[in-house]
């Protein structure tokens, strides 16, 4: 517990350095958010703030990681060391993918970005790549730990497979449908990562309490420049970071199902999107005043503090609950 705590504190003290230098950069390059025309009209004032703030989150998580292996396999700890690098490769690829996208809208001035069907492919491979890893290059099996029963149940490997892409394509994107109110989805991502991160260290699996750790610890730097009225955004290239980060732990620890109890609030958010789309088609009427669900609150009269507030102490709630599941 002594290490986790240590690199907590070593990579929030790196992501808080890391925003000094990275945010004006951002504003340098005037990588400026582009706020919809049809959101909530109190989002119009933060039209210009740097984005693509997930760039300090992946470089703290990079450099943080970097010293950790080099000191384990100094140790003589390499197993440890080597476990930690395929969860920070498939969450940092899912932050490039982010980034190429982010970049493409902001920098290049392209306002589509990267087409969706590029976009997702691009997912698709890496979590392709991921699973494949799991089940045949680590071999962790098809077990997968159902909540109610408190028990391991085997899938059938073609099942499994299929399954555990999804589980990280729709983590992915629910996390970055939640990304939408100074410090929402940040506060959430790092209520949940701490709750798989406890999980991880109870269960005695190190790389995941290290690795959650220093994930925690750059989200939370990251936090202070994200807290409304926020400096700074994380774009696509954050969101999709961390929804890469929860994903890839879950299924690491056989426990993605544990995600509908301690990730609810995203899976809300995401069902509120698809429920509005299709009572609209259906209808021509709205259910939600805006979908995401955070922006129905805010134009029900919720200022954007409230909501990030109670969605956190929302998560916070059913993390709890969570983790009296599993233990």
């Amino acid at each position: 517990m002594k290490v986790e705590t240590s690199v907590l504190i070593i990579s929030f003290i790196v992501a808080i350095i890391l925003g000094f230098i990275i945010i004006p950069i951002l504003k340098k390059l005037k990588v400026g958010q582009i706020e919809r025309d049809d959101g909530p009209k109190s989002h119009l004032k933060k039209q210009g703030t740097p984005t693509m703030g997930g760039i300090i989150m992946i470089v703290t998580m990079i450099v943080v990681i970097t010293g950790i292996y080099i000191y384990l396999v100094a140790t003589g700890q390499n197993e440890v060391a080597n476990k930690m690098l395929p969860l920070l490769l498939v969450s940092i690829g899912m932050g490039l993918i982010g980034f190429i996208d982010d970049f493409k809208k902001l920098v290049l001035k392209n306002t589509k970005g990267l087409k969706p069907s590029y976009k997702m492919l691009g997912l698709l491979i890496i979590s392709v790549a991921y699973v494949i890893y799991l089940v045949y290059g680590i071999k962790i099996g098809t077990d997968t730990y159902i909540p109610i029963m408190k028990e391991y149940v085997s899938m059938p490997v073609y099942l499994y497979i299929p399954f555990a892409i999804i589980v990280i394509l729709a983590t992915t994107n629910a996390i970055n449908l939640t990304d939408g109110i100074d410090g929402l989805s940040s506060s959430v991502s790092a209520i949940i990562i701490t709750c798989l991160t406890i999980i991880g260290i109870l269960f005695g699996i190190d790389e995941i309490g290290i690795f959650g750790s220093v994930v925690v610890g750059a989200v939370l730097g990251f936090l202070m420049f994200n807290l409304h009225p926020a400096k700074v955004f994380m774009g696509d290239t954050g969101s999709l970071l961390l929804g890469g980060v929860i994903s890839a732990i879950a299924l690491y620890m056989k426990m993605p199902l544990i995600l509908i109890i301690i990730a609810l609030v995203p899976v809300l958010e995401t069902l509120s999107v698809i429920i509005q789309v299709a009572y609209f088609k259906k209808t021509g009427n709205r259910i939600f005043k805006m979908a995401p669900l955070h922006h129905h609150f805010e134009l029900s009269g919720w200022k954007e503090s409230k909501v990030v507030i109670v969605f956190s102490a929302v998560t916070l709630v059913l993390c709890i609950v969570g983790l009296n599941v599993i233990v």
